[in-house]
């Protein structure tokens, strides 16, 4: 095993950019095992020719520029789906919005009201105004129900 750490010294590796063109290597060649086609083998065997060659390449600086663009874009494709997922996990506790000017997004408690609501932007001072068509729930405890507790 000391020998092929000792390979291995200096080399790149394995990052998220590998990962994903293996994965699209492994799907290639399932698919490829059902339907017989030429190009498809073809993409498959390159993809596995770019993941070992970026897993054995000595150019660590080339390899972590394509790795931080890919991050990058896939950062940028991934946002609003984390967006939403968020907006939908805390729905009942606040309200989202952006405000026009920086850019920024506003956590807003979810208003006790229906209807437009103003708001200051922290960061630009800019005012925002918003519509809130829900309203927060106000669960009221009694002292009856506080006694049987």
């Amino acid at each position: 095993m000391s020998n092929f750490l000792r390979m291995m010294y200096g080399r790149y590796g394995v990052d998220e950019l590998s990962k994903l063109l293996f994965c699209t290597y492994i799907i290639i060649f399932i698919i490829g095992l059902f339907i017989k086609i030429f190009i498809l083998d073809m993409v498959g065997l390159l993809l596995l020719f770019i993941v070992i060659f970026r897993f054995f390449s000595k150019n660590i600086y080339k390899r972590t520029k394509e790795n931080q663009k890919y991050l990058k874009i896939r950062k940028k494709i991934l946002k609003p789906f984390k967006n939403i997922k968020r907006n939908f996990k805390e729905r009942k506790e606040a309200v989202y919005k952006k405000c026009h000017k920086c850019k920024t997004t506003l956590k807003l408690p979810l208003p006790y009201e229906r209807g437009i609501k103003h708001t200051k932007c922290p960061t630009c001072k800019n005012k925002i105004t918003f519509l809130c068509l829900r309203k927060q729930k106000i669960e009221i405890i009694t002292d009856n129900e506080r006694m049987k507790k």
